[in-house]
């Protein structure tokens, strides 16, 4: 994998304060997909001076960075995940909010073949599919 967040920040050169580092360090070792205040809660527990103001700076600024991906999904929250990553798609859970990531050879090979067909060559793209679990021995 590309470098970690501190080595994207240092790359471009960007003025690294020790709240921007917990920060970056908060977003580095986060396995799900936190909104800005999830964020806050968890940097705050590392560094109590941290305000919430402080979080939506650095976010904003790593997001212009292309340090971060910034994640809609329709609830009202801004999410994020580190830019660098893997491909993946999301599958959002509406009843718990839960964000699961998946990869699909059959849905990639899928995407591809429309654009083929719709005479374009496939850059990139973002897949969001929004469910609710099946019910365990009922209907479904």
């Amino acid at each position: 994998m590309t470098k970690t967040i501190l080595e994207r920040c240092e790359a471009r050169g960007l003025r690294l304060t020790d709240q921007r580092r917990t920060i970056a360090d908060v977003l580095e070792r986060a396995k799900d997909h936190p909104d800005v205040e999830d964020l806050h809660a968890r940097a705050a527990r590392i560094d109590p001076g941290i305000s919430l103001a402080t979080v939506y700076r650095t976010v904003k600024l790593f997001e212009e960075e292309g340090i971060l991906d910034r994640l809609d999904f329709g609830d009202g929250r801004a999410r994020y995940e580190t830019a660098d990553r893997e491909h993946h798609d999301h599958l959002i859970d509406l009843e718990t909010g839960a964000v699961i990531e998946f990869v699909d050879d059959e849905i990639e090979a899928l995407q591809e073949k429309i654009a083929r067909k719709l005479g374009y060559r496939l850059k990139g793209h973002r897949l969001e599919l929004y469910g609710v679990p099946l019910k365990r021995g009922g209907a479904k």
